[in-house]
């Protein structure tokens, strides 16, 4: 089954990275699309750039749009893996899915440094998103509440994983499944 996807986010990479470094680690991305580099990454949208890199400001930018098949996530996944190691700090890429029956499928997925790096960041997020939400609604001295608890259930998060060994374990590269409601339109 075919359908359509849109992978979007900038991923910041370390100095003296090269391109060449860049389509090695995209190399699962580029060979399930059947190309050998970034400048034939072209998206369906026409409007849309597709898969940059640019030097000077040492970014990836992705806003590309593609017909895939089901492995593509696997094979999307297994890429920023592997670029994780190239960043600088971690970066959020959103992935939607529009399947024919119209349910669309988001997801978050963060690349980074390390393992570490990319829990600062999703709790970055989390707190950003958390914070935002309520600040609606509450006072800041409950949202600061809530931030706390937050912050705590992340660290708790982490000392877990210290414990059971997967925090070294993991992969620079996770994705977090969102709930429909929170769709990510530009």
């Amino acid at each position: 089954m075919r359908l359509e996807v849109h992978v979007h986010g900038n991923i910041f990479l370390g100095r003296g990275v090269r391109l060449s470094q860049i389509e090695h680690a995209l190399r699962p991305w580029l060979e399930y699309l059947d190309i050998e580099t970034l400048a034939e990454a072209h998206s369906l949208e026409r409007e849309e750039p597709g898969i940059q890199f640019d030097t000077r400001e040492r970014t990836l930018s992705i806003c590309w749009t593609g017909d895939v098949g089901r492995s593509f996530h696997n094979q999307i996944t297994e890429a920023f893996k592997n670029l994780g190691p190239l960043t600088e700090y971690a970066s959020e890429i959103e992935v939607t899915y529009y399947p024919e029956n119209g349910e669309d499928e988001f997801y978050q997925m963060f690349v980074g440094p390390t393992p570490e790096a990319i829990h600062e960041f999703r709790r970055q997020c989390v707190i950003e998103d958390v914070s935002n939400m309520l600040s609606r609604h509450l006072g800041k001295a409950e949202v600061d509440q809530v931030s706390a608890l937050v912050n705590q259930l992340f660290d708790q998060d982490w000392a877990t994983r210290k414990l059971t060994g997967e925090a070294g374990a993991q992969s620079t590269s996770t994705v977090i499944p969102l709930h429909p409601r929170n769709k990510h339109l530009h």
